[in-house]
């Protein structure tokens, strides 16, 4: 093991430590990874002086190889972290379908311990926040619309609320919220959960049922009112358009308003029976766009920032075909930030006959 300094790191060279930003939890980089261009563009842009790395090192240039180099989320997916983690969470879904179907069918108490104890688990099996976002993030091919989905957004929850500076306890019935909130999609059939083409008018009448449904598997369990309420109330919004109840601003449950933007942007990002997932930034688009009257503010808006903060650096590919780096986040227009192409520095908030279309 050897310190090195940023400027001199090549490609190829492998990390001897956790890398985070000064001060903090935030993880930048994890131990072992093979460092690409785009991951020491990560350091330069966090001000990152040095890095320790391993003595067995070997310096691959493009031009060695002759093929291109892996991406940030590409490396991620073949990491034995990731490999660990995604078997992990898979042994979890699989837990949490026997336990919830037991919940419904059989009216089996609700084992809030043990979900509680599991979900920590996988957040335990990762370093932070950054780093359990970018688990999920290389995940969004896994098409599970009820069970994964449900796992996805009480993680996200719980990282929610560490945003919001909420205490630990919050912080885990967030993500029980999170976790429980779509129970009632299960007395849904799958006949129409997974239908690939467009729902009937009736179809989807009966899917908005899940939430009454869901509230009245809970009614007479000892659980939290919150997790209650945000079986309830996760499709409504601020602005009355949403349902069972077309609930407005404060009568909504706090946790349930948290819910709701978490349920929508991880269900937008993830693969689904009739469609691919949608890249990130379409998404931060549609909340912009639709989201300030119908989610509440103080909520979505510290959501969206932490979001886009997590792609600072990475490789994406706009509308036009070229690719390049994010470099700057605009505040006033979250889903589109500044890409460096090459020597080039386009700015999404001005060019706006462009967009981001995928993250690579």
């Amino acid at each position: 093991m050897r310190r090195v300094h940023t400027n001199e790191l090549v490609p190829g060279m492998i990390t001897a430590e956790d890398i985070y930003y000064y001060n903090s939890n935030q993880l930048i980089l994890p131990k072992g990874l093979v460092l690409t261009e785009q991951a020491i563009d990560r350091l330069n842009d966090y001000a990152i002086v040095s890095i320790r790395i391993e003595d067995a090192s070997v310096p691959v240039s493009d031009k060695d190889t002759g093929e291109e180099p892996e991406s940030y989320f590409q490396q991620i997916r073949s990491s034995q972290e990731f490999i660990k983690f995604k078997k992990s969470f898979q042994d979890e879904v699989s837990e949490f379908k026997e336990h919830f179907n037991d919940v419904v069918r059989k009216n089996a108490p609700i084992d809030v311990d043990g979900l509680l104890d599991r979900s920590l688990s996988l957040i335990n099996e990762t370093h932070s926040s950054v780093d359990l976002l970018d688990m999920i993030h290389s995940m969004r091919d896994f098409d599970d619309a009820t069970y994964a989905h449900s796992l996805n957004v009480g993680l996200l929850c719980h990282i929610f609320a560490k945003w919001l500076n909420m205490s630990d306890e919050d912080a885990n019935l967030a993500m029980m919220c999170g976790l429980l909130h779509d129970i009632g999609k299960l007395m849904v059939p799958d006949a129409i959960i997974k239908k690939p083409g467009k729902l009937t008018a009736k179809e989807y009448d009966q899917v908005k049922e899940h939430a009454t449904d869901g509230y009245l598997v809970f009614l007479h369990q000892n659980i939290d009112l919150h997790i209650k309420n945000s079986a309830l109330m996760h499709h409504e919004r601020c602005d009355g358009s949403g349902y069972p109840m077309q609930l407005k601003g404060n009568q909504i449950d706090p946790f349930a308003k948290m819910v709701a933007i978490v349920d929508v942007y991880d269900a937008m990002t993830s693969a689904r029976a009739y469609r691919g997932p949608i890249c990130p930034f379409q998404v931060i688009s549609v909340f912009e766009e639709e989201g300030i009257q119908r989610f509440d503010p103080k909520y979505m808006l510290v959501f969206l920032e932490h979001i886009v903060n997590t792609y600072v650096a990475n490789t994406v590919r706009l509308s036009d075909g070229r690719t390049g780096k994010i470099v700057y986040i605009n505040k006033d227009a979250l889903s589109r930030p500044t890409i460096q192409c090459g020597q080039e520095f386009v700015d999404l908030s001005k060019e706006k006959h462009l967009s981001i279309e995928a993250i690579l």
